[in-house]
């Protein structure tokens, strides 16, 4: 099952526009929960920069189908400068664990979305990427690299390849602090000039608050800050999960 799972997805990685990280994206993370049920709200408001202000949200309902996928379903909306907030799109995120945890020194997992924006001309959205974690005592580091590309759309269809990186530490489960990057490079085979990059880090907390049985509240928020021309000068993003 793993293997077929990796396999159609190095097929997908070579078929596969606009790997732009939005302002309210978070970092995956390779691990799956089976039985698992989360209803997920995501933040995420950026300025500064050569673009104008841009605010975006998102609701979904997740499920641990497996031992090792877990799918979800978002609805997206999007402000851009003084507009109202509209619907962005509809998503289908699947993530899938490729390995078990502490089996081999990286744990690994993969990323697969779907998504159809509200404006047609955008076609469909693939979004796949690898998803590597790193243990060590209180530390956790994450990295992962995600090739984006758009089908059935008016404009080219390109690959498009971007990052996210995370370092946390595991203080306790109610707060955890650490730092978190994003960035777009251009085409996957033709970076783009490093001025036409974007690249974005800054510090990050973490949490998990118990409720009832099976129940609990789950936060991750950060405050990015533009290191190239290309990025907004300040991104903040927050992730809200209540798991049951």
């Amino acid at each position: 099952m793993k293997y077929t799972i990796a396999a159609s997805a190095a097929m997908a990685l070579l078929c596969l526009h606009n790997a732009i990280a939005g302002p309210a994206d978070y970092v995956y993370t390779p691990h799956v929960e089976a039985g698992e049920r989360e209803i997920d709200f995501k933040f995420g408001r950026q300025n500064g920069g050569n673009s104008p202000s841009q605010t975006a949200s998102s609701l979904g309902f997740g499920y641990g189908a497996s031992e090792n996928w877990f799918t979800e379903v978002y609805v997206k909306y999007q402000k851009q400068g003084n507009d109202g907030l509209k619907y962005d799109a509809i998503e289908w995120e699947n993530k899938f664990q490729l390995t078990e945890p502490g089996e081999y020194p990286v744990d690994v997992g993969l990323i697969v979305e779907i998504e159809r924006p509200q404006d047609r001309s955008e076609g469909y959205e693939l979004k796949v990427g690898p998803l590597f974690q790193v243990d060590q005592g209180l530390l956790q580091w994450n990295g992962n690299v995600l090739f984006e590309r758009h089908f059935d759309a008016a404009g080219p269809e390109q690959t498009e390849m971007g990052y996210q990186w995370q370092v946390k530490y595991r203080a306790q489960p109610a707060f955890e602090y650490g730092l978190q990057g994003f960035g777009d490079i251009g085409e996957w085979n033709h970076w783009a000039d490093r001025r036409e990059q974007s690249h974005r880090a800054g510090p990050a907390i973490f949490g998990k608050l118990p409720l009832a049985a099976r129940q609990a509240l789950r936060y991750n928020a950060a405050l990015l800050f533009g290191l190239s021309d290309a990025a907004a000068d300040r991104t903040f993003r927050l992730q809200m999960e209540y798991e049951f």
